[in-house]
């Protein structure tokens, strides 16, 4: 199992809006895709004073799937324009881990 991590982070003022739609439409996007291998995905937010930092776990049974979802060689973000509008920064490639439980 590969999970891949991202990090976007957002003002304060903006957190629980990206955080929606994260939640209500980004996510369920993606599973829409049916995308093979795709194991669904996990959001883990940090609150620090200025900003809000927000970190996407997406588990895929291999890197084909990873691929498949992002294109290329899979490091590729996949950034959806109206949640681009809300970031203050990102991280500029995804990474990817082996799941070893």
């Amino acid at each position: 199992m590969i999970a891949r991590i991202w990090h976007g982070w957002t003002k304060p003022e903006d957190a629980k809006t990206y955080e929606e739609m994260l939640r209500k439409e980004i996510f369920p996007s993606i599973a829409a895709r049916q995308i093979r291998g795709y194991h669904g995905a996990e959001l883990f937010i940090n609150e620090v004073e200025d900003r809000v930092e927000f970190l996407t776990l997406l588990r895929f049974e291999s890197m084909d799937g990873a691929r498949e979802f992002a294109g290329g060689d899979g490091t590729r973000p996949v950034i959806y324009p109206k949640a681009e509008a809300l970031l203050t920064r990102m991280d500029e490639r995804s990474r990817h881990y082996r799941i070893a439980i």
